[in-house]
């Protein structure tokens, strides 16, 4: 199990993907500060070469040196965009299987949140600290709460697209585009018994489809515990309408399954973009009047 973070712990923020300035992390610094955090600042934040935060060799030395140095309790990554995908593959993961720790991040990310579960390990799937001036309480605060070991339990209003049920399983997921991008790599993973998250921005519905079919036909549908459908956000659409929204995309794709379903989750890109831990068992409940996600181990 992972080590949950005392005050005085260091942790470091890198950009492994898209650039981003140092002044854009700073309020999120003073609030990890305020939670009595040493803040470590990567050179890859503040990098940049093309779209990317310093070339990939920047990228990849910053993210096995937070993975690699003890003092190092935690790895949050700055934000999204492209790029992790590019370098995963060179990353030596053998020093960070003996000393895990947390990683967090989401969007670009859930390439090396899917390869850390492939190990075996937890993770982080929260809110960045680009995104930390327009996040919710609840959505920092969920990251605070996992980092520090205490227990969560998230509650959601009913949607009518819910399947209602009970599940209990690992939970994974994240970014549609990012699990379909990863199908086949080492960074895949299976599905079976788990509790899957699904979430995307700025997607044209067709290609949600088109994803949802892939999942389908790989299997990574089938013998779920359970389904949290987050957030969508920015949908897009062609000059001929695809003809039906995400929600009725996916409910389609899932029809012919039993297992709990779970709509309108605050997950993705939103401001409630409420912490997950990836590779932890949860239960998922999902009743007529409301639905709930519990982990069914102590955090700490």
């Amino acid at each position: 199990m992972i080590p949950s973070l005392r005050p005085g712990d260091k942790i470091a923020i890198i950009a492994t993907a898209r650039k981003i300035d140092r002044e854009a992390i700073a309020p999120a610094v003073e609030v990890l500060q305020r939670w009595g955090l040493e803040v470590e600042v990567g050179p890859s934040v503040g990098a940049a070469h093309g779209m990317f935060a310093g070339d990939d060799a920047l990228r990849l030395q910053d993210l096995q040196q937070a993975l690699d140095r003890p003092d190092i309790k935690a790895v949050i990554c700055a934000r999204g965009g492209y790029g992790t995908t590019r370098i995963l593959d060179q990353v030596d993961f053998s020093r960070f299987q003996e000393q895990p720790k947390w990683v967090v991040g989401f969007s670009d990310i859930t390439s090396l949140l899917c390869h850390i579960h492939s190990l075996g390990l937890e993770s982080i799937h929260g809110i960045m600290p680009m995104l930390f001036p327009s996040g919710t309480e609840e959505a920092i605060g969920s990251l605070r709460s996992i980092l520090f070991g205490e227990d969560v339990t998230y509650e959601v209003a009913p949607h009518a697209f819910n399947r209602t049920g009970t599940g209990t399983g690992q939970l994974i997921g994240g970014n549609l585009a990012l699990l379909h991008n990863v199908s086949g790599t080492r960074s895949d993973f299976s599905t079976r018994g788990k509790i899957l998250f699904l979430e995307d921005v700025d997607e044209y519905l067709y290609n949600i489809d088109r994803m949802m079919v892939h999942l389908s036909r790989a299997g990574k549908l089938d013998d779920l515990a359970g389904l949290l459908v987050g957030h969508f956000s920015d949908m897009k659409d062609n000059a001929d309408p695809f003809g039906k929204n995400v929600y009725e995309i996916i409910a389609e794709h899932t029809a012919k399954y039993t297992y709990p379903v779970c709509y309108g989750f605050p997950t993705g890109h939103e401001p409630d973009n409420l912490a997950l831990v990836c590779g932890r068992e949860a239960t998922l409940q999902v009743g007529a009047a409301e639905s709930s996600l519990k982990y069914s181990k102590s955090i700490t």
